[in-house]
């Protein structure tokens, strides 16, 4: 039995679900998402709550089920209060400024970085040395944030680059004389 598969999905107020066949669409403040399950579970919306529930005991049910009901809760949370990730950058001279939809990064290479903001994500720039990106997909705020990290990895030695806000970065010794 799946533990986060058994637990019904709770809509939040403002947040409504309508179900056509297997794809689920999720309304909310925030805009509209939809996922479309496989053949192997049942989704069911009961009032205010979301249930997930496996068609038979096959493997591939039983696995289909938990992410299936994960895929709708990521859906509620992304339509009711969006997902963040915030970057930190670290190194003498580096830092970030957003200019319209473009986000400019001087990260210590022979010339500036220019990074386009795709759609559905919105990046802010509260100082030069943060970077917070939010979006109401998880997977697409998670990759933006990762293709932005990829410029200027941190490194062990110094502790400088693109790192996420609280990450620990295991810190190497240098040369001995």
């Amino acid at each position: 039995m799946s533990r986060i598969g058994k637990k019904p999905v709770e809509l939040p107020s403002g947040v409504s679900a309508s179900l056509s066949g297997q794809t689920i669409e999720v309304k909310g403040p925030r805009g509209t998402l939809s996922f479309t399950a496989t053949d192997d579970v049942t989704i069911t919306i009961d009032g205010s709550t979301v249930t997930v529930t496996p068609r038979g005991q096959s493997k591939r049910a039983r696995q289909q089920w938990g992410m299936s009901r994960t895929m709708v809760a990521n859906l509620v949370t992304g339509v009711s209060e969006g997902f963040r990730k915030e970057l930190e950058i670290q190194g003498v001279g580096y830092r970030a400024q957003l200019q319209g939809r473009t986000l400019k990064l001087n990260l210590g290479l022979s010339h500036d970085v220019n990074f386009e903001v795709p759609d559905g994500v919105s990046v802010t720039v509260p100082k030069q040395t943060e970077i917070i990106v939010e979006g109401t997909d998880p997977q697409l705020v998670g990759q933006v944030a990762a293709n932005i990290r990829e410029w200027r990895r941190p490194e062990p030695y110094k502790g400088k680059g693109i790192r996420y806000k609280g990450e620990f970065i295991f810190r190497k010794e240098g040369k001995k004389k």
